[in-house]
């Protein structure tokens, strides 16, 4: 920013700057005044100077001759080949008010090498924060917006990779490589977390899709029964679809429980389903003779409708006929409690399983494991009737007791976590690690030290300490330099107010470059944000004065912004009124214009001049799209009269080979002459008289239908024939006609020589390859 607003006013003064390949030679105190030359004499001197300059004087020479030269072109020659900062300011100040030339020269030299030296400054400048950047990029936990971070660094380094020292473009690469590395691993996360995402989806959507299904199902009409095949289809899709959303990820058991029981209810109702079709004829014999109550309870406990879902109308008759015999109902109800008491000793055999594995757990000292298997025999003892808890009591009670010893005991292990976070610590102390991750695990080592209570053993804890102050020794390093950095940073901001400050100064708002003085207050903010950490407390003053003079920029760049944003709302205006504005031609070519007067408009607000553009596009796109939807129109005409011709065609040629069908079956019975059309004569008089069979045989040629086996050699003797007289190519461009040529042949023939009915056939299966497709 600083080389920027250096270039805007240029009324600094650089340093002057010795040129490192020069030796400075001062000129002599005094200087002898020679005689005053002779005409030849001048002669002599102005070529011995020329010839000086011809050669490669060094830089001392040309300043004398570019003071003392005989003539004005010699000295302004000499002049402009001056390159010394110290030569060309000697000779700018003798020059003063006595050679113009050469003074104007001087001066312009010397502001292009000040300048050049300004520039080369920035540019190292900006090196040095490029690799501070990179380096601090590379290390940084804020990941937010970290590939576009990187590559506006290397578009930022790519025009000053020649100029950076091979120190510096080491630590650029190796910083770059790190952040490369690093935004790998961040890659690999954000797919990794993608995919899980995905796979959450999927899941999400199948327990939605399961759930509306079973609710359509116990809503659905009794009079009919959906599709089992759809049923089935979608039972199979969604187990294969849970399989793929469960693959390598986790998966709450809440989640997998509720899928577990929608894809049972959902298999259940299918099976049932299944059955109740298969039972449709038992059914209706049963309901027409009205058979007892035990074969309609025999048939309903077949089928087994599952509870909850609408049961449809010859299940519902099957019931009601069912409940009318008093005794079934009786039977029923000792099939329920049959159907209890096995229930309870399925689950006392449960009961006893876990309470096995709560044994094994409890003597392993399996603390967690035993938790779990407690709370899981607590649930299903829960379940018993009174009469199978009697024989499990007590031995759950005393399992009990022996978790709780267990928990205990769990009491008394701190040593050895203690010893653990030791271990941990002396092994942290050893790693070379990014000091501020190393600072934050040493933190939750010193957090889990706390919280188990400390520890009354001296030395253990002196040793946990021990570990601990060797480990922040790097981190106590580099936090002390990262102090020295906000230091430097805080001048680096004082610097940057001064210059804002002076730019302020000297700006004359009513010819300001808008766009350079917009820019110049993007740099501050961004060069002020990369000044950065600071000390907070030291810091405080410089932000209310950068503020504060980023407030005084800011005034005017707004009030200009509002103004180019009220005229860019005009054009979009204009432009809305060409929506609709006739001819449209005219239309488009006021659009085009409005297109440019949009660009030659200066600075904006980003978020208004979004949506001014948003408008203005969405407005010559409406333009632009009724051009589009003419052609579409007049396109689409073309194409609907075309298919309507060809819809014509078929439709005509469809009626000619169905009249030739017609006159083919007249031809079998016919014993008068046939009425043809009238060109069929002139046809089979140019084709000359064919046999029978070979009429048939070239249509069946014609149109690619098969032949009988046994006319299969005459067929091939025609084809070859066929080639011979090259007739292909003629029969192929207008089969149409060559066919209505063999039908009339046929047709038209003499009316003694017989025909079949097999022949008839041949000819209109033929003729059937010709119709057009419906």
């Amino acid at each position: 920013m600083a080389a920027f607003i250096q270039k805007l006013f240029r009324t600094r003064k650089a340093t002057p700057v010795k040129h490192p390949n020069q030796t400075t030679r001062k000129p002599s105190a005094k200087q002898e005044t020679p005689p005053a030359p002779a005409q030849d004499s001048k002669e002599v001197l102005v070529n011995e100077q020329e010839s000086q300059l011809a050669g490669e004087p060094e830089q001392a020479v040309l300043a004398r001759l570019a003071i003392e030269g005989a003539t004005a072109g010699i000295r302004l020659q000499a002049a402009r080949k001056l390159s010394d900062e110290s030569c060309l300011q000697q000779v700018q100040k003798q020059s003063r008010g006595r050679d113009k030339n050469v003074y104007q020269t001087v001066k312009q030299t010397l502001q292009t090498l000040r300048e050049q030296q300004l520039a080369e400054q920035a540019d190292q400048e900006k090196i040095t924060d490029l690799v501070r950047q990179a380096r601090e990029l590379a290390v940084t936990e804020d990941t937010k917006l970290y590939q576009p971070r990187l590559e506006s660094l290397l578009e930022q380094w790519k025009p000053r990779e020649e100029k950076a020292d091979t120190e510096q473009t080491r630590q650029f690469l190796e910083a770059v490589y790190h952040c490369r590395e690093r935004l790998s691993e961040l890659e690999r996360e954000q797919k990794e977390a993608e995919w899980h995402r995905e796979q959450a989806r999927q899941r999400t959507e199948t327990l939605t899709l399961l759930e509306q299904t079973l609710a359509d199902l116990k809503n659905h009409n009794p009079a009919t029964l959906p599709s089992t095949s759809a049923l089935d289809a979608l039972q199979k899709t969604q187990e294969n679809r849970w399989l793929e959303a469960t693959r390598d990820t986790s998966v709450s058991k809440a989640e997998q429980k509720q899928y577990e029981q929608h894809m049972q209810a959902l298999r259940n109702y299918l099976a049932a389903t299944r059955r109740l079709e298969q039972a449709r004829e038992s059914i209706a014999n049963l309901l027409q003779n009205e058979a007892s109550g035990d074969e309609a309870r025999q048939l309903l406990s077949d089928i087994d409708w599952p509870k909850g879902f609408t049961l449809p109308d010859a299940l519902a008759s099957l019931q009601a006929q069912a409940q009318h015999h008093k005794s079934e109902r009786q039977t029923l109800a000792d099939e329920s409690a049959a159907q209890n008491r096995e229930q309870q000793k399925a689950l006392a055999r449960a009961v006893k399983n876990t309470l096995a594995e709560l044994e094994a757990a409890l003597e392993a000292k399996q603390y967690k494991e035993s938790k779990q298997r407690l709370k899981a025999a607590q649930q299903q003892f829960q379940q018993l009737d009174s009469r199978h808890r009697k024989d499990f009591q007590a031995r759950l009670q005393l399992l009990n007791g022996q978790f709780r010893e267990l928990s205990d005991w769990q009491g008394f292990a701190t040593e050895p976590k203690q010893i653990a976070l030791c271990e941990q610590m002396e092994y942290l102390a050893e790693q070379p690690m990014e000091p501020e991750a190393k600072a934050e695990r040493i933190k939750e080592l010193q957090t889990e030290w706390r919280e188990l209570g400390g520890s009354s053993d001296r030395a253990l804890w002196k040793r946990f300490k021990s570990a601990s102050d060797q480990a922040y020794e790097p981190c106590r390093e580099y936090f002390q330099a990262k102090s020295g950095l906000k230091q430097a940073n805080l001048e680096t901001r004082e610097v940057i107010c001064g210059q804002l400050a002076s730019f302020l100064d000297n700006i004359d708002w009513a010819s300001v470059d808008w766009k350079n003085a917009e820019r110049i207050h993007q740099t501050a903010r961004q060069e002020w944000k990369a000044a950065w950490p600071v000390d907070f407390r030291q810091n405080r003053p410089l932000q209310k004065r950068f503020d504060s003079l980023l407030k005084q920029l800011e005034a005017p760049l707004n009030d200009e912004r509002m103004k180019n944003e009220a005229l860019k709302q005009a054009i979009v205006d204009r432009a809305e009124a060409l929506i609709d504005h006739q001819p449209l031609d005219e239309a488009m070519e006021q659009a085009k214009a409005l297109q440019a007067e949009w660009q030659a408009v200066g600075i904006t607000r980003h978020r208004e001049d979004r949506k001014l553009w948003k408008a203005f596009r969405k407005a010559c796109d409406a333009i632009f799209a009724r051009r589009d939807s003419e052609r579409a129109n007049r396109q689409q005409e073309q194409e609907q009269a075309e298919q309507e011709a060809r819809a014509r065609r078929a439709r005509k040629m469809q009626a000619t080979i169905r009249q030739w069908q017609a006159l083919i079956s007249e031809r079998l019975t016919a014993t008068s002459p046939l009425e043809t059309p009238a060109h069929w004569p002139e046809l089979v008089a140019s084709a000359g008289e064919q046999p029978t069979r070979d009429l048939l045989i070239r249509l069946e040629i014609l149109t690619g239908t098969a032949s009988p086996e046994a006319d299969q050699p005459r067929r091939m003797e025609i084809q070859v024939q066929r080639l011979a007289e090259g007739l292909g190519s003629e029969e192929s461009t207008n089969p149409l006609e060559a066919a209505e040529q063999l039908v009339a042949s046929w047709c038209l023939q003499d009316p003694d020589r017989d025909v079949t009915e097999q022949d008839a056939e041949r000819l209109n299966r033929a003729l059937d390859t010709l119709l057009p497709a419906s």
